[in-house]
């Protein structure tokens, strides 16, 4: 089967290798080729643009960073639907706002396509490994013949409904990761700030009733202060205000809200590439403009 894949950040790179893995002859672009290099080394063949990726492939995967970004791999002159062959399997990945996500879906069945949403839950480790969990919007026709391509790359397929619901239930996902990574960050500043040794507490609190898998990540990512992304600050702003983009008027998310503006203000001192758990650095800028409290009681 000739599958196209577009876009080879931190994502798009492993879910390439499993699919060259898997024996699928894959086709590939990004707007900067160095970052091909791996997976032309597995066999995979380069792209000058979208177009180029798509025309004659049978599946056309895209993972990008947010909507713009989608729009042009797949709208324009050279962009995937421009030369694409009626009947092509489209698989939107990417962590878009559901209102892209229907457009697109309609500009796919244009074009005599069909079309699914597969969002993904995991990060770099789980896209080397070939264990992402796919968050399905679409025909469950369509996803019958999308499970071999989407199988070579996760370990779960889940199917949420029809084209939206995928891309909803993954930002109602990264709302609450933001709140609790934003949470988690302050809590850890506020320990550093009481005198009280951040490692003892955060373990403390990590393996009681506060603690998620998620919190655990944090746990371990902030004490060790390695920011290498595996997923960014700057795409977690952006999922926060798609998320808050989905509200209606009734409801401004204002939890959800609160913790995008934390995570804009990391932006802000130039955190956006670090790994969305370096907004600790922010609370801890903010403390060390205030005089440290020792441990213990306070004074009545």
């Amino acid at each position: 089967m000739k599958v196209a894949l577009i876009g080879l950040g931190t994502m798009g790179s492993g879910m390439g290798a499993q699919l060259l893995k898997a024996g699928f002859a894959l086709t590939i672009f990004n707007r900067t080729s160095e970052r091909a290099k791996p997976l032309l080394e597995l066999g995979a063949s380069l792209a000058t643009n979208p177009r180029e990726a798509a025309k004659n492939a049978e599946v056309i995967i895209s993972m990008v960073a947010e909507d713009t970004a989608s729009r042009g791999v797949w709208l324009g002159p050279e962009g995937a639907l421009s030369d694409v062959t009626p009947k092509s399997l489209l698989i939107e990945s990417s962590t878009l706002s559901s209102r892209w996500v229907q457009q697109l879906a309609a500009e796919a069945a244009a074009r005599a396509c069909a079309f699914l949403e597969a969002p993904v839950t995991g990060s770099k480790t789980q896209a080397e490994s070939g264990q992402l969990v796919f968050l399905v919007g679409g025909d469950s026709a369509v996803l019958d013949d999308a499970r071999p391509v989407l199988q070579a790359m996760g370990r779960e397929i889940i199917h949420f409904g029809p084209i939206g619901s995928g891309t909803k239930v993954k930002l109602l996902n990264n709302l609450l990761v933001g709140i609790q990574v934003a949470s988690f960050a302050e809590m850890i500043g506020l320990a550093e700030h009481l005198g009280v040794d951040p490692e003892s507490a955060a373990r403390f609190i990590s393996n009681g009733a506060p603690g998620s898998p998620m919190v655990k990540i944090a746990m371990q990512r902030i004490l060790a202060r390695d920011f290498t992304p595996n997923f960014s600050l700057r795409l977690m702003a952006k999922d926060l205000g798609y998320a808050i983009g989905e509200a209606d008027e009734a409801s401004k998310l204002p939890m959800t809200s609160a913790a995008k503006g934390i995570f804009d203000a990391g932006i802000e001192e130039g955190l956006e590439a670090k790994d969305l758990c370096s907004v600790i650095e922010l609370f801890r800028a903010r403390w060390a403009q205030a005089q440290p409290r020792a441990a213990g009681p306070r004074p009545t």
